[in-house]
């Protein structure tokens, strides 16, 4: 059950700069040979799958996604988000804290990991919360939490408001080896906004959330971070000036990271206008659905105006800062692609947009929107795209994972870059609907996830093949 021969497929591994024809052979759930030469190491009744013309990749990772569980298992929970993750080819995700009640003791950590062990198709590691609660006062049990296995620390959702807590998180997480992950987010010059700040948010007569109010705090973790030597990362970042902010960090050698999720970096807030205003060049927009050269605007579904599928937190912003984020993945300000996959039950978004929760669902969708936009837009080549799936977000949490060296655990995806598919709403596998990419053509597709030399998902055409 978890050994497996992979045949005649293109092998791309960041981590070892491979990029090749080959064959890759599973033992044990251990990755025991990957080359020419691994179909004549196989014992001759091993299960062999042909994946001609498919890429074989180290098992996709992502590391920000939100599985409603404890105490929110009406939009999500461990079993329906893991299949999620599996249909979209991750073989690894990282779950958020802010759960009810949110993971900030050892005691919550191993009931996670109980129920992943029990219900979960694909790895889940945990976070632990920054503070008691995510209530941004009194610092959690850093030091209890990363024994209990957290691989991080972060109130994700939540900000931590107050500087000196921030810095004293930052040492703590420092002498505890472990990553802090922000939301950054000023609530003082945020307030009540529900989308960006700008010329959509005026025609529109929605209170506008700045960018100033994302780039304010990655301002103040990158001080953080050069103060007290600490890993931070900021979380799900959308403007420009954050990505500027942290460029120029780096050149400083600072420990400052960051990640991005497609839905900025495919959308702009022109979206929140509905399709036909969507689609308008008036200037301050773009087409951003077209850099993948896969369709029209008449391909696309009609969208009403102030659709709450739209709504998410950081906002969509313009289209200079969707480019900005663009830029900066390009040239690896951006490390991570992610998904921020945050499910809401139904009657949560049918409400008005003032109302309504941030978030959207991610995870079967995040794979074809980054080949769209960054692979097939030829931005960047294919292997870079799956490094910031694999072997940075690897690299980050120091996870034994994103690698398909001999010897590492057999998690692998198997995808086809130039699948062309539409995503419909019944075929999802997550309790939540909350996405605004329904009816969607898009163009590359997981057709296998494997988790420890086990098969969890098979692609059905592939099955069937």
């Amino acid at each position: 059950m978890n050994s497996l021969l992979l045949t005649g497929g293109r092998v791309i591994d960041p981590a070892n700069r491979l990029d090749a024809t080959a064959d890759v052979l599973i033992l044990d759930g251990k990755i025991a040979a990957v080359g020419q030469d691994a179909a004549s190491k196989a014992p001759a009744d091993i299960e062999r799958m042909d994946v001609s013309g498919l890429v074989v990749s180290p098992g996709l990772i992502d590391l920000h996604v939100h599985l409603r569980e404890p105490g929110q298992t009406s939009k999500e929970n461990i079993a329906t988000g893991t299949t999620a993750a599996a249909r979209g080819g991750f073989t690894s995700i990282v779950c958020m804290p802010n759960t009810s009640p949110a993971i900030d003791n050892a005691g919550t950590v191993a009931l996670i990991q109980d129920r992943a062990e029990q219900y979960g198709l694909v790895n889940v590691f945990v976070t632990g919360a920054i503070t008691k609660g995510i209530a941004g006062e009194e610092l959690a049990p850093i030091g209890g939490l990363k024994r209990a296995g957290v691989v991080a620390i972060t109130d994700d959702g939540h900000c931590i408001q107050n500087n000196e807590l921030m810095r004293h998180a930052c040492e703590y997480a420092k002498m505890f080896d472990l990553p802090v992950m922000d939301h950054c987010q000023d609530y003082s010059l945020v307030t009540t906004g529900v989308m960006h700040e700008g010329y959509w948010s005026t025609v529109l007569g929605l209170q506008g959330w700045p960018s100033a109010g994302e780039e304010m705090i990655v301002a103040r973790n990158i001080l953080l971070a050069e103060l007290t030597g600490a890993s931070v990362h900021c979380q799900h970042l959308s403007a420009a000036g954050s990505v500027a902010l942290i460029r120029e960090a780096k050149k400083r050698s600072v420990p400052i990271s960051g990640e991005a999720c497609p839905h900025h970096f495919t959308l702009t807030d022109a979206a929140i206008a509905g399709s036909e205003k969507f689609w308008a060049q008036d200037g301050r927009q773009l087409l951003p659905a077209l850099d993948s050269g896969l369709r029209t605007p008449d391909s696309l579904p009609i969208w009403p105006s102030y659709d709450t599928n739209f709504k998410m937190n950081p906002p969509l912003r313009s289209a200079r800062d969707r480019e900005a984020i663009l830029e900066g993945l390009v040239d690896g300000t951006i490390e991570i692609l992610c998904s921020d996959h945050a499910p809401h039950c139904g009657f949560e978004k049918e409400v008005e947009f003032d109302y309504a929760p941030f978030g959207i669902t991610g995870l079967e969708i995040e794979l074809a929107l980054s080949l769209m936009q960054l692979y097939h837009s030829k931005r960047m080549n294919l292997a870079d795209v799956i490094a910031k799936f694999t072997v940075a977000p690897a690299g980050l949490l120091k996870l034994n994972k994103g690698t398909l060296s001999v010897g590492a655990d057999a998690d692998v995806t198997v995808f086809d870059p130039d699948c062309e598919w539409t995503f419909e709403r019944e075929s999802t596998a997550s309790k939540s609907f909350n996405n605004p990419f329904y009816g969607w053509p898009l163009k590359g597709r997981a057709v296998a996830t494997i988790v420890g030399g086990r098969k969890v998902w098979v692609e059905q055409a592939a099955a069937t093949a």
